[in-house]
């Protein structure tokens, strides 16, 4: 009997250092993995907000655009601003702004097509576009 309990007593022993050191290896790479996902994560929160951001300025550029008289000189043919100027946005001017309108031609010379398009740089060029429609 004494036999058996110094045997069983021996296999409770616990834990050896060197088990505490591999559990402790592996513990670290997992959370060192885990670590190198936020970086991504960030980039990523950030170029939605921008997209989201352009395309406010892009809706918004489209609606006071609707409100405006068919003859008025901000829906002439063409780019706006002319060349290849843009309206700086935001604070820091991050985005820019431009829209083309163009005249529909015969059985639509009632319709001008108008296409926002906003830019912006992050990790490479980047651009929403919208078109709508106006009537006269």
């Amino acid at each position: 009997m004494t036999r058996r309990l110094r045997a069983s007593r021996a296999r409770e022993r616990g834990a050896s250092l060197v088990e505490l050191m591999i559990a402790l290896v592996v513990l670290s790479l997992g959370i060192l993995a885990m670590a190198r996902l936020f970086p991504a994560g960030t980039r990523s929160q950030l170029q939605t907000r921008m997209t989201t951001t352009a395309s406010f300025y892009t809706q918004e550029k489209i609606e006071d655009l609707s409100r405006l008289p068919w003859g008025d000189a901000s829906l002439t043919d063409g780019r706006h601003p002319a060349g290849v100027a843009t309206e700086n946005l935001g604070s820091s001017g991050a985005w820019h702004r431009f829209y083309n309108v163009t005249t529909m031609g015969v059985p639509l010379d009632n319709l001008k097509k108008v296409t926002v398009t906003v830019a912006w740089s992050f990790v490479g060029a980047r651009q929403v576009q919208a078109t709508t429609y106006l009537r006269r």
